[in-house]
């Protein structure tokens, strides 16, 4: 028996298994809470214990077609909304996230196995953000006067898409939700999300307490397999445009389907990200900075993950064994921990890779993987998801664990002694993402900035994805711009141009 909507609490609710609970066996449509068309449910498991913590609703063609609907009926009257009441309508719900900051953390942390002091609490405070950025930008989805005759008065105007699909990974699944939903909404668009397997907990109630401000329809998510939902989503004829995050390989089967209906599509599809490491940078902050860059703290489990270090010679080997040295600091542990700094892997499957990774480099003639951290010692963790962060040494570049994306806590560091050579070595993947150089000659950190095939390139810095700094890769990194004015106005609206005839 599925628990009634009404048990999801109104207040924040700092106990996530309890939460969890009330969450259980629902999508969010409509304005509501509603079980599967089918009575189906899957397992939600904390990765970090091996247990079962809720049941999601397992959402089908059915499902997808009672949310688009309502999404579709709800965006002509949305639409209708000044945009700036709309804006206004997006910054009021994202206080309201505000409130519930540690109660989404704590649920993040539980269903997705992040430490909450380093990662799952970060995520939420950008939630947050994002909806606040975006929020404030209603007022710049304005269009312009063209010059074309002095009888004719001729102008263009930006309007909404539609209905808007989302597929979000599980890696940061609240964020990646805000990134694509906060423009989307703010634009004019009515929104369905399609959440992770893996993580649909956090996100269902963050849609759930922006309907609070929101009108009913415009804001929606089911849960679901991708084949059997996902898809759906990305086929149904009332769907004007998709946006996506996750395998290079999910991204082709969806580019092909919306190229079908010739609608537009957002993709963001990973990457093998290089940090080129001069030996006059400032070294004790690049060291740390290797470790935020590889996001060790997310076990790996990011496309911006550096997980291909270059370090100029004269400092390679000390930098190793400093890096090394404060990985071994970091403390592996229960994700709801404060003390914890780095959770679990997702998911069995998303294990068993990474640590097929692990074993092929360690099988490597000449290659050294350096096991960092320690595994937690406490028997009720005895069944997690736990991996050692792992930092290779004498790989071959045509090894898998250099060409391929691992996500997971894995990294290979070369030496290097060219700049030229470094260079082309960081661009010889078939991703672009985003890439990082650290050195303090302004001349050549401004010369690889320009250089480097990627579509972020940070200097003395790897930062997170933050609000209003464009981000999207270039190759087989995807298609498309979030994050920024930028991609609120060119994908999730169009550019209409009207001319009036006066004379």
């Amino acid at each position: 028996m599925l628990d009634k909507p009404s048990t999801a609490p109104e207040a924040p609710q700092l106990d996530p298994f309890a939460l969890a609970k009330a969450l259980s066996g629902h999508h969010f449509i409509g304005g509501r809470y509603t079980p599967a068309r089918s009575g189906r449910t899957f397992a939600v498991v904390n990765p970090a214990t091996g247990e079962e913590v809720a049941r999601a609703a397992d959402g089908d063609a059915a499902d997808v077609e009672a949310a688009v609907t309502d999404a579709a009926r709800a965006q002509k009257d949305w639409a209708k909304v000044p945009a700036r009441k709309r804006g206004a309508l997006v910054h009021k719900a994202a206080a309201l996230i505000r409130e519930h900051v540690e109660e989404l953390a704590r649920l993040v942390a539980l269903e997705t196995g992040k430490a909450l002091r380093t990662e799952s609490r970060v995520e939420a405070n950008n939630v947050a953000d994002i909806f606040e950025f975006f929020g404030g930008l209603g007022g710049e989805l304005k269009g312009e006067t063209v010059p074309f005759a002095p009888d004719v008065l001729n102008i263009t105007v930006r309007e909404p898409l539609g209905v808007v699909g989302a597929i979000i990974p599980w890696n940061i699944p609240m964020m990646l939700m805000a990134l694509k939903a906060a423009p989307a909404l703010v634009a004019g668009n009515t929104i369905v999300v399609k959440s992770a397997e893996e993580a649909p907990l956090a996100v269902l109630r963050i849609v759930e307490l922006m309907n609070r401000v929101l009108p009913a329809g415009v804001f929606n998510i089911l849960s679901g397999q991708g084949p059997e939902c996902g898809a759906p989503l990305v086929e149904h004829k009332l769907v004007k445009k998709v946006t996506f995050t996750g395998s290079v390989e999910t991204g082709k089967i969806i580019y092909r389907a919306a190229a079908e209906k010739l609608i537009p599509v957002t993709l963001e599809l990973g990457g093998k990200s290089p940090m080129i490491v001069f030996a006059d940078c400032d070294f004790e902050k690049t060291v740390q900075g290797a470790l935020t860059s590889m996001r060790f703290t997310r076990q790996g489990q990011s496309c911006t993950a550096a997980s291909r270090i270059f370090v100029e010679r004269p400092i390679y080997e000390r930098f190793v064994a400093e890096m090394a040295k404060r990985v071994d600091a970091m403390v592996m542990g229960d994700p709801l921990d404060e003390k914890t700094d780095i959770g679990t892997i997702i998911s069995p499957g998303q294990f068993e890779k990474v640590r097929g990774f692990i074993e092929e480099g360690k099988a490597t003639a000449g290659a050294t993987g350096r096991a960092c951290s320690a595994m937690p010692s406490d028997p009720a963790l005895r069944k997690g998801l736990f991996i050692q962060p792992h930092i290779f040494t004498g790989l071959d570049t045509e090894s898998r664990l250099v060409r391929e994306e691992i996500f997971g806590p894995v990294t290979v560091v070369f030496p290097f002694d060219e700049a030229e050579a470094v260079l082309a070595a960081a661009n010889d993947t078939e991703f672009g993402l985003a890439a990082s150089v650290w050195t303090n000659n302004l001349r050549i950190a401004l010369d690889f900035a320009h250089r480097i095939e990627s579509g972020l390139v940070q200097v003395n810095q790897n930062l997170v994805v933050q609000p209003n700094l464009s981000y999207g890769g270039v190759k087989a990194s995807g298609l498309g711009k979030e994050a920024s004015l930028e991609s609120m106005l060119e994908h999730f609206t169009h550019k209409k141009t009207i001319m009036v005839n006066m004379a």
